[in-house]
Formats: structure tokens, sequence, C-alpha cells
């Protein structure tokens, strides 16, 4: 029996809730007074059901801003009980997490999600399970089938009545399904693997243009220069040869079609540009700050969501007591610290994909040229159920490189993706465990060794004062290929295996005090360039902020390490306004906002006017102009306005715009200016001080379900989530 002690509003959960105890114990109550905790105005309720599965009594204690603190007497236990209140807090997004992985859409929510369920499963490791498990380290298996069966628990008590049936099973008319420890493990398309976008965008720009024009889509470090495999022709890669791809890697989009379906999933019409996300961190040691001991700051950035992806817990059991942040749908924690250590993480862009274009057998087109010769596909046929309709059959393909993305009859090719998910230890974050009860350096490189996906700068801090920074992938070892297009298959460009975690960069307590990471190209100078790790890296505009900022700080304290996370000082656009100086312009209202920016000290603060302009001079208009003049119509359409790092690059050398660069360079700039000017007169009126970034910039966080929900709930949903 357990009972919690929690706060009800208008009948969903908040974020800050009164801090209470849950008390949860195999057949037996146990109360907790929450008046021992601090007061709240929000009403306390409690709830109770009878549970089973754990070996003792454990019990949470939810903070006054919602953050479960589990105690639990054994591992097994505290992993069931995050399984458990993981689902008690966040069932439908774990739910969803878990049907879109696995492709089990369209069995609650109709045909439309057929495609999507058939694209997700092309993906799901089907490998060796012993392999797997063993490829995260001790215990990994015994973690996962434990929180899963306290997730199951609690889908237990809701699917029997005794706890309530959540909001978005009701509009959706579904039930939430039961785990097995492998879906834990199992899906791969939410892993953060790169680069195959970019590689069929490079492609496509390459037929229809040049490689001189491939670089607008992203600056190449280690500098590097283009070259087409040996055998590959670019103008075979279709442009829709993603689209399965992008299927299963999409979220799950719920809206009501005219057919009367439910829900149904909007096409995927375009590539799109590779992500620009970015992730921060940093480390400093002991010398350079206030208290004397070392310091992990740590902003991992990724899409914004609602529900967040991200989940804060804590676990405290013999031998282990954690707290960071993880994904909802995963036991453990990704970041965060124990008693030992911290740590913290960014993405570390290794390419870990390639997409590999096959010939096949004009006689007999289910073979291909493989790397042994002519060999067949590998087909397997799947049974989709569909909730109101007979089960479908899906045929998947694959190929000895990976699943078959797209067979291009005309062409006779076939094109697959050959990455790093096929291998064992390729689920996203689950190598983390490991670190869970790392308690110094040589634990978390141990770690480190066997990581696999995503691709992760991992920092480190001690409570002994040591800080450090070590790269952690599965590094495909390529001879012959740089990553950058597709290639042929066959032997020639196949990979050798994976690069030893142990040959990846690190740094252990650096001279210089402090270490960071902000997605940038950072193998050292002397790493060996026959090593190809990668070419496509965030821009350094943040990790030059970062530097710039912890080299004057020599006494650093945690209001400093704050007021880091929260710089607004965009560096980019200290670049941009420097484009600006002399000018002048005969138009008044382009004359007015030339004034602004070239006054402007970069900080993007919600009052800044001259934030909102560059915003939208250099996102709209600056970087698609630019385009115009340096790439053909095809290429636009491809590349859409290109990297504003390369844009920057090329207006502060303008060689290439033409006869007259810097007056070819000035015009562009004023001509863009007044359209940014005009799109935000049209948007806030003639008085430009209403122009503000706080005004324009605004995101309301609504949740995708309620596409499909009633008028009341919709008005409830904004009241929740507005």
């Amino acid at each position: 029996m357990l009972k919690i002690f929690g706060s009800k509003a208008k009948g969903f959960r908040v974020v800050a809730i009164l801090t209470a105890t849950l008390c949860i114990t195999a057949g037996r109550a146990e109360v907790v007074d929450p008046t021992a905790f601090p007061p709240t105005s929000a009403r306390s309720e409690s709830e109770h059901a009878t549970i089973t599965g754990l070996n003792k009594p454990a019990r949470i204690i939810i903070d006054h801003w919602g953050i479960p603190h589990i105690y639990a007497q054994n591992l097994h236990d505290a992993f069931f009980v995050q399984g458990y209140n993981a689902a008690r807090d966040r069932l439908w997004q774990i739910d969803l997490w878990r049907k879109r992985g696995l492709g089990l859409l369209a069995k609650s929510f109709g045909s439309a999600y057929v495609e999507q369920d058939r694209a997700a499963r092309l993906f799901l490791y089907n490998g060796d399970m012993a392999a797997e498990w063993a490829a995260y380290g001790p215990g990994a298996r015994s973690i996962a089938t434990a929180f899963v069966e306290g997730v199951n628990a609690y889908v237990s008590a809701v699917r029997s009545g005794h706890q309530k049936l959540p909001l978005e099973f009701r509009i959706t008319h579904s039930q939430p399904d039961y785990w097995k420890p492998e879906d834990v493990v199992r899906i791969r398309s939410n892993a953060l693997a790169s680069n195959v976008v970019a590689e069929v965008i490079r492609a496509r720009v390459v037929c229809q243009s040049n490689a001189k024009e491939s670089a607008l889509i992203w600056p190449l470090e280690p500098k590097h220069t283009l070259s087409i495999p040996e055998g590959l022709d670019p103008c075979t890669i279709p442009i829709n040869v993603l689209r399965d791809y992008q299927l299963a890697t999409a979220p799950v989009i719920f809206r009501k079609p005219p057919n009367g379906d439910r829900a149904s999933l909007d096409g995927l019409n375009s590539l799109g540009a590779p992500r620009g996300e970015g992730s921060n961190a940093w480390v400093i040691s002991p010398s350079r700050s206030k208290s004397g001991r070392a310091i992990l700051a740590n902003d991992p950035h990724r899409a914004l969501a609602d529900p967040s992806l991200r989940y804060i817990a804590h676990l405290n059991a013999p031998g282990l007591d954690v707290i960071g942040a993880g994904e909802p749908a995963l036991p453990g924690i990704s970041l965060g610290h124990n008693q030992d250590i911290a740590w913290g993480l960014t993405i570390f862009d290794a390419d870990q994909q390639d997409l590999v274009v096959s010939e096949l057998n004009k006689s007999e087109p289910s073979l291909y040229r493989g790397r042994n010769g002519w060999t067949s596909l590998k087909n397997i046929q799947e049974t989709i159920e569909v909730r109101g309709g007979p089960s479908q059959l899906a045929n998947l393909q694959f190929t000895e490189e990976g699943p078959v993305l797209a067979v291009d009859q005309a062409s006779g090719h076939v094109f697959s993706l050959r990455s790093v998910w096929t291998l064992p230890g390729s689920a996203a974050y689950y190598a983390s465990i490991g670190t869970l009860r790392a308690e110094n350096w040589d634990d978390f490189i141990s770690v480190r060794d066997r990581w696999g996906v995503p691709p992760l700068n991992l920092l480190y801090a001690d409570v002994r004062g040591n800080i450090g920074w070590a790269a952690a992938a599965f590094v495909p070892v390529r001879n012959t290929s740089d990553g950058l297009l597709p290639i042929p298959g066959g032997n020639q460009f196949e990979w050798h295996g994976l690069l030893p975690g142990r040959e990846l960069p690190s740094s252990y307590n650096p001279q210089r005090g402090w270490f960071a990471s902000a997605n940038e190209m950072n193998l050292p100078g002397d790493y060996p360039a026959h090593r190809v790790i990668a070419f496509e890296w965030a821009n350094r505009a943040r990790i030059d902020r970062i530097n710039a900022v912890l080299q004057n700080l020599s006494s650093a304290g945690l209001e400093d390490m704050a007021s880091l996370q929260n710089d607004v000082h965009n560096v980019f656009a200290d670049r941009a306004v420097a484009l600006l100086k002399g000018l002048t312009s005969p138009d008044p209202q382009t004359s007015s906002v030339l004034k602004t920016l070239q006054d402007w000290d970069g900080n993007e603060d919600t009052r800044s006017v001259a934030a909102a302009i560059y915003e939208v001079w250099t996102s709209h208009y600056l970087r698609a102009a630019l385009a115009k003049i340096l790439a053909t119509p095809t290429t636009q359409k491809l590349i859409a306005s290109g990297s504003l790092d390369v844009a920057l690059a090329n207006l502060e050398h303008p060689d290439d715009l033409g006869p007259n660069p810097i007056e070819i360079r000035n015009n562009l700039i004023l001509l863009t200016l007044g359209q940014a000017a005009a799109e935000l007169r049209s948007k806030f009126g003639d008085d430009i001080s209403k122009w503000t970034w706080g005004s324009l910039h605004v995101m309301r966080f609504v949740p995708a379900i309620a596409a499909i929900a009633s008028e009341d709930v919709q008005s409830k949903l904004a009241t929740r989530f507005g």
C-alpha cells in the first residue's frame, strides 16, 4: 500500500508541488505527516494504491521544486521506484516515447501511423541481446529490469482503475502499454547520431552545382577540401531518399484530418537544414574558484518540448547516492553528481553515419552488389496492428550495411544506412549507468571507453579538486573516405572497426585551470590527421564567449557560473555590427535601424531593440540575399539561407561577391536592413522603441495532443501550459 501527499491544481500536476513524502511498501501502509515539511498554499490530496515488486519498504520525498528524492534499501528497489515515479509523473510521455520508438503507434492511434511505425522498426536493434547488455557494463540488464518493473506497476494500477488515466490517453481513447527490459535499449532512432542529412544535401548541391557551393552549408573543420568518392555519381541520390529516416526520427504529430481519423502524421516534404542546437559545459579547478573547490557547470541544450525532455531525480540506496537529470524513459541519470564526482556533457560531433549507394542487379532486382559480389536483399515481414482496422503487413529490407532507406529501380540503386546504431551499446545515454557509482577519473574514463551514442564531450570534476574532459563516442575508422558524401557500396569504403575509446582525445587537470566545451571543433592540434572524426562542428561563437569570460575569472564563484549560463552576449552580433562601420543610408527607416545597430553592445536582453533588428535581419534577409549571389537558385533551395558563420566570413572577405565587392556588400547590407525594418514595422508599428527582442521572441508551450482535443480541453491545456 502507498499513500501520496501532493498538490493538485484543477486536476493537473503542477511543477512547484507540496513538499511531501510518498512511502512505498510491499503490502502495508506507512503514512508520513506532510506538515513536517515547508508549508504551501497548494491544496494537499492523497492517493492510495497497492503495489508489488519491492523487496523492502522505500520512500519518495518530493521537494518544493517537484524533484523526487528516492530512498531505497537496495539497488533494485531504487530503480524500481524511479520507474514507478517516472510513470506517475510522465506516463503519457514515456508511453508515447516507447510506442514511437518500437513502431507501435498505429495500434493505439490508427492507420495514419502505419508508415511511421514501419520506418521506426527499420532502425531497432535486432542483434544479440547478451552482447547488447554486456556493452554497458555490469548491472545493465538488472537496472533496466527493475526500472521497467516499476513502470509496469504503475501502468497496472492505471489499467485496473486504481490510478487515474491521464488526460492524453482519454483524448486519444488509448491505454498505456506494459514494458519489457529490452524496450529501454532497442530503440535507436532517438540517439542523435549524424551526419546523413548533411551528406544528402551536399550530394545534391554537388550534383546541381559544384563542391564550392556546398561549403555554404557548413564550414569544414579541420580545414578540408571536399572530394567525391571514387565511383559515386552524386546525381543518383534522390531528394526523398531520407523519407523513412525522417519518419523514424520525427516526433509524433497529432492533427484532425479530413478523413475522420482521430490522428494523422503530417508529411515530410523537405530535408531541412542540419541541426544547429548546441550545449555548453565547463569545469574550473580549485586554483581559480572562490571556494577552493572544483566547479562544474552544464547547460545541455535540446529542442524545447512539452513536456520537457529532461527529468531530474535523486536516487539513494546502499552504494548509490546520485542526483541529476536524465530522460524520464531511462533509469539513472545522464548528468549530475554522486558523492565523489560530478559530470556534464555536450555533443561531440563525431560522424557516425554513412549513406551507402549500392548497385542493383538489372536482371534480378532482389540482388545488390555487396562486399563479396551479388548479394540478396534481406527481407523481414512485420505485422503492424491497427486500431479500428485490420493489421497490415510491412516489408523491411536490409543490406549488409544496414536498413534500406530507398530503392530506385530507374537508376538501378539501393540506398542503405550504415550507422553505429546497429552495434551493441548504441542505446542513447544508457552507458551513463556506469557513471552512477564512479569514484574517480579512472572509473570515469572506463565508462568513456565503452561509450557509444550520442557522441559526447564528457566533463568531469571531483571532490578532491580534479577536473577533466574526455571525448566519448563510437567513432568509425574510415581509411578511404571523409564521411561528407554518400559512398558506393562494396569493399573500398567499408569501416574498419571502431576507434578504441582510449585513443579519443582527453584532458586531465589542464594547466590553465579550466576546460570548456560548446560543440566546437576541439580536436587538439597534434591529433593525428588520418583519424577522421568529423568535419562538421558547431561554430565558435559560444566557446569564444565562454573562454573570454573564464579567462578573466581568477576567483570564480557559483554566482559567476550562473551569470555565464545566463549570458546574452552574441559574438556573431559583434562581427555583424563591425560590418556596419561607416555605413549611412538616405532612407530614414533604414538609417534609424542602422544607427541602432551601430550603437549596440551585442547583448540580446529582452528590452533590446537592436537584438530584434539583428535577429530578423540575419535570420530572414541577410543570409538569403547573400546566398542569391553566391549560389544557384537550385542550391539555394537545398541549403536554405546557409550557415551564418559562413555568411559572415564571406561578408568580411567579400572577394567572391563580384567586381566591386565592397560596394556590393554594403548595398546588400543596406537593402536587407531596410527589409528587416519593414517586417518589424508591420509587426509592431512605426514606433521603433516597441521593437524589442522580448516582444518578438516569444514561445507558447502547448502539447501536440491539444490539436485533437475538444475546445474545452484545449482551454484547460492553455491554462496549464500557457
